[in-house]
């Protein structure tokens, strides 16, 4: 667009900027680098958000029972139609549990669920076979290719498979046949084999609803729903009881078990505060380290052509030409680097994302993420924005000059008020100093450029270096080992059928490097106390279903008191009772699971068996000493447990053995529960320890990656600055030859400016790594259950002396250089 009667000058403006750019081939060089290496920034952040979003979303959605904004369980056939006829359902899976358990030896190890879906719920649960076909004649069956592998099945259609199957709580076995298989989603710790509709029509009697005489759920129909939107699914799914004439409300007479679905729970509780911010940080980190380089790279590239700015003042240009001459640079440029640094990031992202997602609760297997166009639009946006904002100034400067200022401009300062300085005789290191207060916003645009990469650098190190396995695993387990059956450590299941064999204990006991070890025992129980707070798992005669362990002094020794006291005489008499105080897997205390105080007495009720006790004192009841937690627990030294409830068979065993043993006790266990006991199982702080070390290095690799682009971007920013402040110091430098300054001299003071950067940099980061790590990283860490603070200043120690060899290469080869000119033909050159 022109106003009226003024030239149309923009074939002239493109001229002049063409030119121009082309003229600039080292500005243009670094600036295409520094707008790349600040997209690849947005980029790579935008493509793991995005990735870990659409990989969780996934991953929650399987591993959280399947798809659906709510789900209801253990309904009839009657309830399932009269609910699905609902205008606002747009979709309900019909889902039949089809038998108690599946008996087969192979599968012991694992849960094997006996199903049957319709398409929708199929599709819920990402089942679909991807060999075959779903099942269609009564004895045709689909499952995932674990459960096949755990039976020998080849992985053939028409295979014949029998199965040993419980349904209500009678023994059957049937021949089935193969026809269709997928595989299981990565994370998913339990078998799944499909019938057929025909099947589940033919065995209709076999599968009546008895739910509500016996509690059990075999026959029962789950239903997964999705509403017409997912807005308040909460109220949406109440009134879909209500109107169908259901409730809620476990004590209604028409009570449906109904909940929203964990995946929209967690979605939902997912997008909180914190992770806003985090991401917010994030992007203005990343746009701060992005502006300081393409500020400084168009600063100093504005100031070193500032005369030929004045001369097209001169001849007639206005400010608004040459801002636009300028602009018109940014943006080719940017249409190199944007494009660039976009199709790196991703890559770079995608590399990194499995990193990540290895360490969640989920595998790296299912780490996945599409070329969302959201990731390069957001992140081309957010370049494009860095760019904007860093040349605005340096374009106004060149807009606003005046010729005779052009002129008149020689990289300095005019507000330096010279000090007399003391260097003990060396002009050199005097002249260094001098010359970073030259140009004093170009100094700290470097130093703060370096400060941030360091400073980044070094929270990333600390970070990682307070992940701590012990104080993650001491939660977890208390013992080098604990063996048992799969049944008590997968099932969760405390009974006299999932009991420790004789022969695996007898067979740890003689492992050399074996040291202490003690026995668990445990059963279900009931409790009755007139002063107990727990408010769930309450029967209808008052009593409470509870869980009651034995333990050998071993293990007793590993308990942690909360309140209280763990006298050993008092316990031994058999009058006195520790109860749990249950702590999550994160070291968090449930203050609410203190279901008494200490001096209460309580009766505890066993096979008819009935006793009372007075508790003692509290102790810590977690991952490493419970297993099915129900609201409350109860320890006692196991002859009073065995003298209570007449049961010796143990539960579980825990053991210690010499470090140097620890590997081929481990591999001993391995072979042992593959070979020779399938049953059987062990628990090893090796295992989870390795775990915890892998989320280390991922925060490494991660956070190191991120930082290495940030602290490139500082040190281009530095190398630029030097090289520029050099070359546009040609003829200066010669002039000081010229009155006796040695080729020596000029290269020690020049290597003394790059040093001088670094030392700046080096004691302004030092004090804002303190505060940082303790003002952000400390309060993480006391949130954060595998997280210790420990400061971590290794980073200042390698990054520091890298950035001083730097700040002296690159001055003294720039010095070989341009002293390789006569000093008569450099001071015959331009400026």
């Amino acid at each position: 667009m022109t106003w009226p009667f003024e030239n149309d000058t923009r074939f002239i403006v493109k001229k002049l900027a063409n030119r121009s750019f082309r003229s600039n081939k080292m500005r243009n060089i670094i600036a295409t680098i520094a707008i790349a290496l600040t997209t690849i920034l947005f980029t790579s952040l935008f493509t793991l958000g995005i990735g870990v979003k659409e990989s969780t979303e996934k991953a929650n959605m399987i591993l959280s029972g399947g798809d659906g904004h709510a789900r209801l369980i253990n309904m009839n056939e009657v309830e399932y139609d009269t609910i699905s006829e609902h205008p606002l359902i747009q979709e309900i899976a019909y889902c039949r549990k089809l038998a108690d358990s599946v008996d087969n030896e192979a599968l012991s190890k694992q849960i094997t669920l006996f199903q049957y879906y319709d398409d929708i719920g199929l599709q819920y649960l990402s089942i679909e076979p991807t060999s075959g076909h779903r099942p269609v004649a009564e004895n045709e069956i689909i499952m995932d290719t674990n459960t096949l592998d755990l039976l020998g099945v080849p992985h053939e259609i028409g295979e014949e498979i029998t199965l040993a199957l419980t349904v209500h709580n009678q023994q059957i076995t049937r021949n089935f046949v193969l026809s269709g298989w997928w595989e299981r989603y990565p994370g998913v710790d339990y078998g799944t084999i499909v019938a057929s509709e025909s099947y589940m029509q033919v065995h209709t009697d076999e599968l009546a609803d008895t739910y509500a005489l016996d509690h059990n759920d075999t026959g029962t129909i789950t239903a997964l729903i999705k509403f017409v939107n997912d807005d308040n699914i909460e109220n949406t799914l109440e009134t879909v009881l209500k109107d169908c004439g259901y409730s809620s409300d476990v004590f209604s007479d028409n009570y449906i078990n109904a909940a929203v679905s964990p995946l929209y729970m967690s979605l939902r509780s997912s997008n909180n505060l914190g992770t806003s911010l985090a991401l917010v940080c994030a992007l203005l980190a990343f746009l701060l380290s992005g502006y300081l380089i393409i500020y400084n790279i168009f600063l100093i590239s504005i100031l070193r052509d500032l005369h030929f700015y004045g001369m097209l003042k001169t001849i007639g240009a206005t400010g608004r030409q040459i801002n636009a001459v300028v602009h018109k640079q940014a943006k080719q440029l940017s249409f190199i680097g944007i494009p660039v640094g976009l199709l790196i990031g991703f890559f770079i992202g995608k590399l990194l994302l499995p990193l990540i997602m290895a360490n969640t609760a989920f595998s790296a297997n299912v780490a996945t993420v599409s070329p969302h166009p959201l990731i390069f639009v957001a992140a081309a946006i957010f370049a494009w924005i860095t760019v904007q904002i860093s040349t605005r100034k340096p374009a106004r400067i060149a807009a606003r000059v005046s010729p005779i200022e052009a002129m008149r401009y020689t990289d300095t300062s005019t507000n330096i008020r010279r000090k007399k300085r003391s260097h003990f005789g060396n002009p050199a290191r005097g002249m260094a100093w001098a010359n970073l207060e030259r140009n004093k916003r170009r100094t700290a645009l470097v130093i703060l450029s370096l400060s941030v990469s360091i400073i980044l650098t070094t929270m990333v190190f600390t970070f990682s270096h307070s992940v701590d396995p012990a104080k993650a695993i001491k939660n977890m387990i208390d013992s080098d080992f604990s063996i048992g059956q799969s049944k008590l450590f997968d099932d969760y299941n405390v009974s006299e059928e999932s009991a420790l064999s004789e022969s695996y204990l007898s067979a740890v006991q003689q492992q050399q490097g074996f040291e202490i070890g003690g026995a668990e025992y445990g059963c279900k129980a009931l409790y009755k106390s007139d002063t107990s707070k727990q408010d769930f798992n309450q029967n209808e005669d008052g009593s409470f279903s509870t869980h009651i362990y034995g333990l050998d002094s071993f293990p007793r020794s590993l308990l942690q008191l909360v309140d209280g006291e763990m006298d050993t005489e008092k316990l031994a008499t058999g009058e006195y009772i520790l109860e749990g105080a249950y702590v999550s897997t994160r070291g968090v205390l449930d203050e609410k699971s203190l279901n008494h105080s200490v001096g209460d007495r309580v009766e505890l009720m066993y096979n008819g068996s009935i006793r009372e006790f007075t508790v003692l004192g509290h102790v810590i009841a977690n991952e490493a000493n419970t297993y099915d937690w129900v609201g409350s627990c109860f320890f006692l030294p196991s002859d009073v447990y065995k003298a209570f409830t007449g049961n010796n068979y143990v539960m579980s065993y825990k053991f210690n053995v010499t470090d140097e043993m620890e590997p081929d006790v481990e591999a001993f266990l391995k072979d042992y529960t593959t070979n020779i006991e399938p049953t059987m199982t062990y628990k090893s702080k090796t295992t989870i320890m390795a775990g915890v070390s892998d989320i280390q290095n991922t925060i490494v690799a991660v956070g190191g990656t991120l930082s290495f682009i940030i602290g490139f971007i500082g040190v281009l920013n530095f190398a630029n600055t030097i090289l520029t402040s050099i070359f546009t110091r040609r003829r200066e430098l010669a002039i000081l030859q010229s009155i006796g300054m040695t080729n020596k001299q000029i290269r020690t003071m020049l290597c003394m400016e790059g040093c001088n950067y670094t030392f700046i940099s080096g004691i302004a980061s030092l004090p804002i790594c303190f505060i940082v790590a303790y003002m952000l990283i400390r309060p993480i860490c006391e949130k954060i259950w595998f997280l210790d603070f420990k400061m971590n200043l290794w980073p200042l120690l390698i990054i520091l002396p890298l950035l001083f060899l730097i700040g002296l290469l690159i001055p003294y080869f720039t010095c070989r250089i341009i002293t390789e000119q006569s000093v008569v033909e450099r001071l015959k050159c331009g400026e």
